[in-house]
């Protein structure tokens, strides 16, 4: 079976996070996505989501490498739900963070498959006050 299209795209942001090329992470989004930064946090549009990126990755020490694991796309009417097992690596963690993340992805006419919500929590975030 042939992978749905917005795993590519996935796996291209998480090369694009590790090399902290933030130029090409903030094409993939949609003008007007939201990034969940961490719960509580959520900022929105590229100009927002790069300036999160960068201060993500100055956060752990310019040492995150992110994976992922199993995946379900589950896709009607040019959405795309995604819920993935992402894995965060650091430099600093002698154990990686595994979380459950959720992604919705909308087909746009000409640029293809964009992220709209970014969200590596998944449902942890139903466990914040």
């Amino acid at each position: 079976m042939q992978e749905h299209d917005v795993l590519n795209l996935i796996k291209l942001a998480d090369t694009a996070i590790n090399a902290e090329d933030f130029d090409t992470l903030v094409e993939l989004y949609a003008d007007d996505a939201v990034l969940v930064v961490q719960p509580g946090q959520i900022v929105r549009g590229k100009v927002q989501i790069r300036k999160a990126f960068e201060a993500i990755a100055k956060h752990f020490g310019n040492t995150l490498t992110v994976t992922q694991g199993k995946a379900q796309v589950i896709e009607a009417g040019g959405t795309a739900l995604v819920i993935m097992e992402t894995v965060l690596h650091t430099g600093e963690a002698k154990e990686p963070i595994d979380r459950r993340a959720t992604y919705v992805f909308v087909q746009d006419e000409t640029r293809g498959w964009l992220c709209t919500v970014d969200n590596s929590y998944g449902t942890d975030l139903l466990d914040e006050d």
